[in-house]
């Protein structure tokens, strides 16, 4: 992620009761997933995106809920736990996205650890992401590819 903790908070404390569209999407050009994206679909995307906020100990996504949406970290920290090995989540971290593309339950609750900024993507701009913006999937294909290897190093420790 190319926006620091302290960015993600000024911006937070000066626009968050009257943010615009191009602010939003600034912040999200920023993040390592949406770098190959153009200012232009990143406008559209935050027009159909919501913003929810946290508190600590708030459960953001329980286990076995439904898939709703592509959670993106704008600030704040949050853990998933319920799969084999719990995480911390920071700004920049996302989640839903394998629930969206196997039409699956949460595989993890996520619980705020701070004060927690998450902006939700509906399936539809999800998948519209997906199938026309390659930089996205292959970014979101790395970062599986990661968590996979992350988790079968943690099993063979285990061993």
């Amino acid at each position: 992620m190319n926006v620091s903790g302290l960015e993600a908070n000024t911006f937070f404390a000066r626009y968050w009761d009257q943010p615009r569209t191009d602010d939003w999407a600034k912040v999200l050009a920023g993040f390592s997933l949406f770098s190959g994206i153009s200012k232009r679909r990143l406008r559209k995307l935050v027009r159909h995106a919501t913003v929810a906020e946290y508190v600590p100990g708030d459960t953001v996504v329980a286990m076995n809920d439904a898939a709703h949406s592509l959670h993106l970290i704008l600030s704040g920290s949050a853990r998933a736990s319920g799969k084999p090995a719990a995480r911390t989540l920071r700004a920049g971290d996302y989640f839903g996205e394998l629930g969206l593309l196997e039409g699956a339950p949460a595989s993890a609750t996520i619980i705020a650890t701070s004060e927690l900024h998450v902006m939700k993507l509906p399936p539809a701009w999800f998948f519209r992401l997906v199938h026309h913006d390659p930089t996205f999937s292959l970014t979101m294909l790395r970062n599986l590819g990661a968590q996979f290897r992350r988790l079968e190093a943690q099993a063979a420790a285990w061993s």
